[in-house]
Order: structure tokens, then sequence, then C-alpha cells
């Protein structure tokens, strides 16, 4: 499989209006989104459906309630099809990686996995672009299982 670029990362934040004030109002992404009861906003520079995800967790006690503040997942394209995808999967598998879990997005079809640092990697493939063009709030639809 080959990467085909960094596609977005996403973040635990404290406070998301700070975060939008910065990301948002300061570095100029545009906000296409909302999800979680309006805790978490997707945002993108239009390269793509978006680049930044941000979830608000508010002071977050410690890793050990499952809930901190930094560095959540980086998603990395890894081609333009299911078929793609399943082929990665099965590289993957071959390796002896664990496949944490599979999510179809709407706007994408995703795999989930830990890196050797125990950190989350979310590989994925688009789905057509025009879903999200025609619409970017379907980039915050509902998250559906995805069988490959």
């Amino acid at each position: 499989m080959n990467a085909h670029y960094l596609g977005h990362v996403v973040f635990y934040v404290q406070d998301l209006e700070q975060s939008l004030a910065f990301y948002r109002d300061l570095l100029g992404f545009k906000e296409v989104g909302r999800i979680f009861n309006g805790m978490a906003a997707a945002l993108t520079s239009g390269r793509t459906h978006h680049e930044l995800l941000l979830i608000q967790v508010g002071d977050a006690p410690g890793p050990s309630s499952g809930r901190r503040r930094g560095l959540y997942h980086i998603g990395i394209k890894v081609g333009d099809s299911l078929a793609e995808l399943r082929h990665a999967k099965s590289e993957l598998e071959q390796a002896g990686i664990s496949i944490d879990g599979m999510s179809d997005h709407t706007v994408s079809q995703s795999l989930y996995l830990k890196d050797p640092d125990g950190n989350e990697v979310e590989l994925y493939v688009d789905a057509d672009e025009s879903l999200w063009k025609n619409n970017p709030a379907a980039v915050v639809s509902p998250i559906k299982p995805l069988v490959l």
C-alpha cells in the first residue's frame, strides 16, 4: 500500500470555542459541521472534506478515564476505492497488525489500528468527492459499520 497524503488530524481540546477561535477565526479553516451534540467541529481548508476535527473534552481528568487533551488520531489516505482499502487490510493482516475497527463515515471509509507506540492511525479511502463538495456537512454524518 502507498500513503497518498496525511488527510486529517483529530485533537481532543479543552474548550471548543477557544480552539475554533484559533483554527477557524485566526488561521482561516472553514467550519463545515458539528457532531456529538455540538461538542465537536469539523474544519477544512477546502482541499478535502476535513483536515481537522476538534473534540471538546473539558478538563479531561486523564488517561485512566479514557479522556485526555491532545492528539486523538491521524488519518492517512491510502487509496481511492474500497478495493484499495481491502488490499490495505489484507497487507496489514499479513504483517500481523490488528485492525481495531472499521467505519463508514459517508465521505470516507476507514480502518483503525495502532502504530508500534500505541498511537491510533486511521487508514482511509474517500467516497466520491461530489458527495462532500455538494454537501460539506456530509462530513458529520452518523458513523456506520463497515464490512470489507
